[in-house]
């Protein structure tokens, strides 16, 4: 630990500045995330300053209170980020001081900030844009890097950083719009040395199922790569792959060593093709999350181990959650997740509860980790 962290527990709490909401089509599943952080975190150890950034990126202030950002229930509203007149700036000078102007003009300083902890999902966010941000300003933030983010939030780069690690990965061709445009007929060629159907059609850097599609004809391939443009010019084809869908997270290790990697869970999906946006945040009876997945001790140490190396080919640190698919011929990995979601009923924090730590105690530890790095 760093004599500043250390001198400053000594003082009192440290200040996290919870940020959520953001500009990619996850807005609302980062509101979720947060208000799971809101209603977990010890408030004897951090103060906690909410600031929610609005769909066209403005930064606000925004409510402390869970119940408001929280999923509700059935098809109501999501939770959204609004702009009311009043913002929120951080200085550029490495003091950390974060200001609040009302909509009258007034600025008032919050106080310094010790930690960002930023739960923000998708582009703008996830992918090494506020990363770069908090660097610029000299902030310690929770979770990982520009690299490691950018790299995890890009499908394509994912899966060559697994590749070239040793790390088995789901069988994909990558295909930009302008290719798509101008030569239909060999994109197509492309798509069907996969080796057949189903497909899965998703945007390189997007997540939570946003824009993803399962192709079981490939007259419907066109609709799908439409559904997948809108919301990112270049796509990922998978070829379907047969297989449990079990996932384990990971925890940087302190001081330098080892990644930490949970026991297993497993996704069974009900009444669905696939594993979409409405069986994750909607449809609750459509899925069962089961943690931990039955598996063997042999099977169990190897999937920790893929996920292990998974986390460092990507130069992970903090978190991440690595997703399986455990076929007849083993494990393959369909995905690292960089800021996975983190609601008390998310897998990510299921899975390290399982593994003996408790939601605010994984809370303390990746604020932990984020001021170990300073």
């Amino acid at each position: 630990m760093s004599a500043q962290v250390a001198s400053f527990n000594a003082s009192g709490k440290q200040t996290v500045v919870l940020i959520f909401g953001g500009r990619s089509s996850e807005h609302s599943i980062s509101c979720a995330t947060a208000a799971g952080v809101m209603g977990a975190i010890d408030r004897e150890r951090y103060n906690l300053i909410t600031v929610g950034i609005t769909r066209d990126g403005r930064f606000v202030p925004a409510v402390d209170d869970a119940a408001v950002w929280a999923l509700p229930a059935g098809h109501m509203a999501l939770p959204t980020v609004e702009f009311a007149g009043e913002t929120i700036e951080f200085a550029f000078d490495g003091s950390r001081e974060i200001f609040h102007t009302d909509a009258f003009g007034k600025r008032t300083s919050l106080g310094v900030a010790d930690v960002a902890f930023a739960v923000l999902h998708g582009p703008f966010g996830e992918d090494g844009t506020i990363q770069g941000f908090f660097e610029l300003i000299g902030l310690p933030y929770v979770g990982n890097g520009v690299l490691a983010s950018a790299a995890g939030m890009d499908k394509e780069f994912t899966k060559a950083l697994f590749l070239q690690a040793g790390v088995p990965a789901v069988p994909h061709v990558v295909i930009h719009r302008h290719n798509w445009l101008a030569d239909q007929n060999s994109v197509l060629s492309q798509v069907k040395g996969l080796g057949g159907l189903p497909l899965f059609v998703k945007p390189a850097r997007a997540g939570s199922s946003v824009g993803v599609s399962k192709v079981k004809s490939l007259d419907d391939f066109a609709a799908a790569l439409e559904v997948a443009f809108a919301e990112d010019s270049k796509v990922v084809v998978e070829r379907g792959v047969v297989g449990r869908e079990v996932e384990c997270a990971v925890l940087s290790g302190r001081a330098g060593s080892a990644p930490r990697v949970s026991v297993a869970g497993e996704i069974v999906v009900h009444g669905r093709e696939f594993y979409d946006f409405e069986a994750k945040y909607r449809d609750e009876d459509s899925v069962e999350l089961l943690v931990p997945a039955t598996l063997t001790a042999a099977e169990l140490a190897e999937m920790q181990t893929i996920a292990s190396r998974a986390f460092d080919a990507l130069g992970c640190r903090g978190l991440g959650r690595v997703d399986f698919f455990l076929t007849a011929d083993g494990f393959v990995v369909n995905e690292i997740n960089t800021m996975p979601g983190f609601t008390p009923l998310s897998m990510y924090p299921k899975l390290w509860q399982a593994s003996g730590l408790a939601y605010a105690d994984l809370i303390d530890e990746l604020i932990f980790l984020a001021t170990e790095a300073v």
